[in-house]
């Protein structure tokens, strides 16, 4: 009896640790299927040059951004202009949305690439990521709707709380 248990036990674990590594497999993270640059880490990641220009106003500094084609980034052009309060964390700048965007759970993905603007579902939260992309992939529940067209710098250097304004570009 004392040598089926064993087994018993073996084979679950040989189960479990085979389930762990297909999930993992199975995850869907912000660099599948994007067309990224990877030679100028003072630029964004993602490459997106087709899309709606949007102007982000952080006081009097203004973060270009482009908007992808994505349902959620479509649901966000219909309400521009918008406002959403904003604070600087370590690797972003956050804030819940009062009317969260619509999405398909598709669209979800873990982590993130540096200058990707985002609809975070755990939250409602609009996020603009300007760092630490090669250890995002423990955070889930992002959409990406597109990706700010600037030096990383612009803001990454920017400090506090905004009220943002976010329209259509000029």
């Amino acid at each position: 009896m004392k040598g089926r248990v064993k087994l018993s036990i073996g084979a679950v674990l040989l189960v479990v640790t085979s389930f762990l590594a297909t999930a993992d497999d199975l995850k869907v993270v912000a660099s599948d299927n994007a067309i990224m640059q990877q030679e100028d880490p003072a630029m964004p990641t993602r490459l997106l040059k087709d899309g709606t220009k949007i102007s982000m106003h952080f006081g009097n500094t203004v973060i270009p951004g482009i908007l992808n084609d994505s349902f959620s980034a479509q649901a966000l052009i219909e309400r521009l202009p918008i406002t959403v309060r904003v604070n600087r964390y370590s690797h972003d700048f956050c804030g819940v949305m009062d009317d969260p965007l619509p999405y398909r759970e598709e669209d979800e993905h873990f982590g993130w690439l540096n200058g990707d603007i985002d609809f975070a579902t755990d939250g409602n939260y609009f996020t603009i990521l300007f760092e630490d992309e090669e250890k995002s992939e423990i955070y889930g529940s992002q959409i990406n709707i597109g990706v700010i067209d600037c030096p990383l710098k612009n803001i990454s250097d920017l400090s506090g709380s905004y009220e943002v304004l976010i329209e259509l570009a000029n």
